[in-house]
């Protein structure tokens, strides 16, 4: 269960859900021009060694935690992302759309940088990473972008996204109840400590080049210093486990 969401209704989701099995295998998992591999074979786990998934991403920061332990706030912003083709451009920024149909505004300042291309490569059809501080809070959800990552020919991330079980939401229908890969033993919903910046952003990318599709609105590190990466706006997965190096470990709803 997922009691903390924001109400699915402030996303638009048109598009039809990929009914997945509770196995999930995916081969190589490349979301190109974002500068992360990865290649995962999660599964329902038998026992606690079951997941084998890896991200590779450039940099390692130190933590950088906004709030003490236990103290996890359910809303407001928080640095997060998503992945999607661009739909629009304007002269502050421009739209994506994820590929499970999920809209978001994301606003360009100054300091944004933009990866993987030149600036003119940010238009309409490329495919994105964006990274940055997601208002999930409003009618409409916006990043405002600390980091475009540009992707080359790439899907906005739908192929991977299918092939690794994400299901968009529907309307009316509960999202599944389901584990692949290795959950932390000693975890519990609500729990851990946000991060932001370079540390938040690498867990944010680990876990978008294996599960695409939604909006990520905030990253914790929890006490055993695993992530666990906060997926909204799809119907599964809810909760993205990250190792300390960066490599997906395993997701539930």
């Amino acid at each position: 269960m997922n009691d903390h969401e924001p109400p699915r209704r402030r996303f638009s989701s048109r598009k039809k859900g990929w009914i997945i099995g509770a196995g999930v295998t995916s081969a190589m998992a490349v979301l190109v021009g974002s500068g992360v591999a990865a290649a995962s074979t999660l599964s329902p786990p038998a026992s606690s060694d079951s997941a084998t998934t890896t991200a590779a991403v450039s940099t390692t920061p130190s933590p950088t935690p906004t709030s003490t332990a236990g103290s996890q706030p359910r809303s407001g912003p928080a640095d997060g992302g998503a992945t999607g083709i661009i739909e629009s451009t304007s002269t502050s920024g421009f739209t994506i759309s994820t590929w499970t149909g999920v809209d978001v505004t994301v606003d360009e300042t100054s300091a944004t940088k933009i990866i993987g291309g030149p600036k003119r490569d940010v238009r309409k059809g490329e495919s994105v990473l964006v990274l940055g501080l997601v208002d999930a809070e409003s009618s409409t959800t916006s990043i405002t972008a600390a980091q475009v990552d540009v992707q080359q020919h790439g899907d906005g991330g739908a192929k991977v996204g299918q092939k690794d079980g994400v299901e968009p939401v529907t309307p009316g229908t509960p999202g599944p109840t389901k584990s692949v890969g290795t959950i932390p033993s000693d975890y519990t919903q609500g729990e851990g400590t946000i991060v932001s910046g370079a540390q938040a952003y690498a867990a944010v990318k680990a876990a978008q080049a294996v599960f695409p599709g939604g909006v990520v609105d905030r990253v914790v590190v929890l006490a055993n210093g695993d992530y666990e990466v906060h997926n909204i706006a799809v119907a599964w997965p809810h909760h993205v486990f990250v190792t300390p190096n960066y490599k997906v470990m395993g997701a539930n709803d």
